[in-house]
């Protein structure tokens, strides 16, 4: 079954633009589109997507508010942030309101398709170039002892992950097992002192 995406955004030209890219691939569909947060609650409940992309500079209630009421109601449901803004703290706000990924207006179409599938997979879509960002919000924290720990296979896991790769994926790039991959993981964020991929990926950049 074709992914199910709810699109807001209050922007007609760029919200028409989304809702044409997710049409044209076979595996997504899309709901609806909303052109504001107060809309987009009260729709998204009764629809039931499997994604929801959000804009953050919504007219009235902000995108980071939307995600944030919305993750109250249905904690499962995965939220892809499409933005102009590429300030730390509005990224790092948008991360812990609840979203799982954030990307840039700009994003090649083949891309955003790729993000919808892997946030839907249960992956965290992000570019370098936004994890980067976020290394600069958190600051410096003195990861580079805590790298140097992490053995060559736990190094090359832990750059695919920063990359936004499932860990099928990963296992598939490296050629070992998903049970694997998954230990591998666990191992890294025990070295490393974290609990998420995004936590993993700010010490991964900000190494040395």
């Amino acid at each position: 079954m074709p992914i199910a995406v709810s699109i807001v955004e209050d922007n007609r030209e760029t919200r028409a633009a989304l809702e044409a890219r997710v049409k044209q691939s076979p595996s997504l569909r899309c709901l609806n589109t909303y052109a504001n947060a107060e809309l987009a609650l009260q729709g998204i409940p009764a629809e039931k997507p499997d994604v929801v992309l959000v804009d953050i500079n919504l007219p009235g209630m902000s995108g980071i508010e939307c995600v944030a009421k919305l993750k109250e109601k249905f904690p499962q449901l995965p939220m892809l942030m499409i933005t102009t803004y590429e300030e730390a703290e509005v990224i790092f706000n948008s991360l812990r309101a609840g979203a799982k990924g954030y990307l840039l207006k700009n994003t090649p179409p083949a891309e955003l398709v790729q993000a919808i599938e892997q946030i839907h997979a249960g992956g965290a879509p992000m570019s370098m170039q936004i994890a980067r960002k976020v290394v600069d919000y958190f600051g410096k924290k003195q990861p580079s002892a805590e790298m140097e720990q992490l053995s060559k296979r736990e190094e090359e896991v832990l750059t695919l992950l920063a990359k936004g790769l499932l860990y099928k994926e990963i296992g598939d790039t490296l050629g070992i097992g998903l049970p694997t991959v998954r230990t591998h993981i666990h191992r890294i964020y025990e070295k490393l002192h974290v609990q998420s991929r995004t936590e993993a990926t700010v010490k991964f950049l900000n190494r040395n």
